[in-house]
């Protein structure tokens, strides 16, 4: 009976010990399945057993960790490299649009130079300078007009003048030929009237 007794103690010891690790197993699992490494370390450390100063690990579990490990080194490797890519991605895009701002500048920066400038006998003048020539032009010009009006002013009271005087020399001159003619016509007379006498 004892043997009986030693048989079914064996059989309910090992249907519970069954149970137990049928019980812990899935915790394990689950457990290692979910959560963060730190988590799965700590889990690791609550459920195994003691050997002196040692924690003594079930090489399934070992092997479970270390799997999620790598799977998460590669997932973060994997990320990286997204991120990377997406970084080389958004660098590229980045220096095409300071291709296309530069660019833009460039244009804006010509169009408002042809927008305040224009061409003149072909050659491209700014308006400002323009505007200094138009106005140095007119101020010669007007300088040239002043100039020529009192020249012509001058030249004009010169000629009147030498008119005038050219009008008084001319009535002199005829007042002189008159005399000059009722001189010679006197002289005329009083010879005519002395060859009168003569002759008489």
């Amino acid at each position: 009976m004892k043997t009986k007794f030693n048989y079914f103690f064996f059989a309910a010891l090992l249907t519970f010990n069954i149970n137990l690790i049928a019980q812990v197993e899935p915790e394990a699992s689950s457990s290692l399945d979910s959560g963060t490494i730190e988590e799965q370390f700590e889990y690791l450390k609550s459920v195994s057993s003691n050997y002196q100063e040692y924690k003594v690990i079930r090489r399934s579990q070992l092997d479970k960790i270390q799997s999620n490990i790598l799977d998460s080194i590669g997932a973060y490797q994997s990320n990286i490299q997204e991120l990377r890519q997406t970084l080389d991605e958004n660098n590229n895009e980045i220096q095409s649009l300071n291709e296309k701002l530069s660019a833009t500048a460039a244009d804006y920066e010509q169009a408002v130079a042809e927008r305040d400038s224009f061409t003149l006998f072909g050659m491209l003048l700014h308006k400002n300078y323009y505007n200094n020539l138009v106005w140095g032009i007119i101020i010669l010009l007007l300088l040239v007009l002043l100039v020529s009006f009192f020249r012509f002013k001058r030249s004009h009271k010169i000629t009147a003048e030498t008119q005038q005087t050219l009008e008084d020399l001319r009535e002199e001159f005829e007042q002189h030929r008159r005399n000059t003619l009722e001189r010679e016509r006197k002289l005329n007379r009083q010879l005519v009237d002395a060859l009168n006498n003569k002759d008489s």
